[in-house]
């Protein structure tokens, strides 16, 4: 395993089965390396693969090649190790917030008494307390959104998944979660991989940005990103995250895809 990697992604490729009989290669070569305790984000435009890669990790969908590692373990399947958090919070609504968080405690066999009272730190650290016996309709969607963060880390993963959570969000509402998300990572200090759309937020979040093109989907480049933390939303009107946004988004101008 490379120095210092924690979740190590070996030759990752993914091929479909179309209907006429050819096949479909979603998914090349892919190759990376994530420390723990990281935050990194994946960039890329409709159809590049950033979405299969992220089931291919969750244990969600089978790879057609490769290998992947927690800690020098072989991931197969969906694994205690992992949280993952969608794009639409998928919280059932005939189940209170706090129930909804308690799922995957519930599904693993947990101890309840040790994770109700995890879930109840969970949710006052995502300011939701309060809203405990609430049922998902009477909460906003940034709070839903929040609930399922909650959720994905109430069994203590290692590695949090992330689909675009906040692709569904208003503009206002996304950059508070952004803030929220960031003050979560730094309390928790969860090794993250975010799937997003938005290059600002890929910035403001990660360590590290990887960015994906399509046919097939493959990394073209990594990005360190070298801006103090805690982070503001005032930073994105710097001169410095202007190049990290000019570099990235040159990436797909000079693909002939549509800028993030």
């Amino acid at each position: 395993m490379a120095e210092g990697a924690f979740l190590r992604i070996r030759g990752v490729a993914k091929t479909y089965a179309a209907k006429d009989g050819s096949s479909v290669q979603a998914l090349t070569a892919i190759d990376l390396d994530i420390r723990e305790g990281e935050f990194v984000t994946v960039v890329g435009p409709s159809g590049c693969g950033k979405s299969t890669l992220l089931k291919i990790l969750a244990g969600l969908l089978p790879r057609s090649a490769g290998e992947v590692t927690i800690g020098g373990r072989p991931l197969a399947g969906p694994n205690a190790a992992l949280g993952v958090v969608f794009q639409a919070p998928v919280l059932l609504p005939w189940l209170t917030i706090l129930e909804n968080v308690l799922l995957p405690a519930k599904v693993q066999k947990l101890d309840l008494a040790t994770a109700r009272a995890r879930a109840r730190d969970l949710l006052a650290m995502a300011e939701l307390n309060g809203f405990e016996n609430r049922y998902p309709s009477e909460l906003s969607g940034g709070m839903q959104q929040r609930a399922g963060i909650c959720r994905a880390l109430v069994h203590d993963p290692s590695i949090l998944l992330m689909d675009e959570p906040f692709g569904a969000l208003d503009a206002m509402t996304r950059e508070t979660m952004n803030e929220e998300l960031q003050r979560i990572w730094r309390e928790r200090r969860k090794t993250v991989l975010l799937v997003t759309h938005s290059i600002p937020e890929a910035i403001y979040l990660a360590d590290r940005i990887v960015v994906m093109a399509p046919r097939p989907g493959h990394i073209v480049e990594v990005v360190e990103v070298d801006l103090p933390r805690p982070r503001t939303l005032e930073m994105q009107n710097t001169l410095e995250f202007g190049r990290y946004v000019s570099h990235l988004r040159a990436h797909f101008r000079a693909g002939g895809m549509l800028a993030a």
